[in-house]
């Protein structure tokens, strides 16, 4: 299993970057997601617990449920299923409050189900891959965060 972290300061209000980042459909400002669908509401908010989202990015086809939300201060997904096949134990998505605006830490631990090579491709392609999608979902929030103030 391969833990990935990417992280930022946003220059926006911790409220604002939960609501943008935790709105699934706003990953579709970037080329790299390709199609995004909320399949099931959340029980507090649209993209909240319980939530099931459904994205195709370049690399792959991803569902994912929402199982813990906390905002402003994080959220949990866990990709229950997905093509290329992968084991997924985490996703979290946290947001502090800092003198810059708002710090973002994104951790996924995955790794890709191939057998003898899975590891392999995960350090070695996954990993590259997953940082820099996430890493382009956070310049999205980024310029449209900041694009306002």
């Amino acid at each position: 299993m391969e833990t990935i972290t990417v992280e930022r300061t946003i220059d926006a209000p911790v409220g604002a970057v939960f609501d943008w980042i935790s709105h699934a459909h706003n990953y579709t400002r970037i080329p790299l997601v390709l199609h995004e669908r909320l399949a099931v509401p959340g029980a507090e908010a649209p993209y909240g617990l319980g939530a099931v989202r459904f994205l195709i990015w370049v690399m792959g086809v991803f569902w994912e449920r929402i199982t813990a939300y906390d905002p402003p201060r994080s959220f949990e997904y866990h990709v229950y299923r997905c093509f290329p096949p992968a084991r997924h134990e985490l996703g979290r998505v946290e947001f502090t409050e800092t003198a810059g605006g708002t710090r973002v830490v994104w951790t996924t631990v995955v790794e890709l189900r191939f057998p003898l090579i899975g590891a392999l491709l995960t350090r070695r392609v996954a990993r590259p891959l997953l940082t820099y999608a996430f890493g382009r979902v956070l310049d999205a929030a980024t310029r449209q965060l900041t694009a306002t103030s």
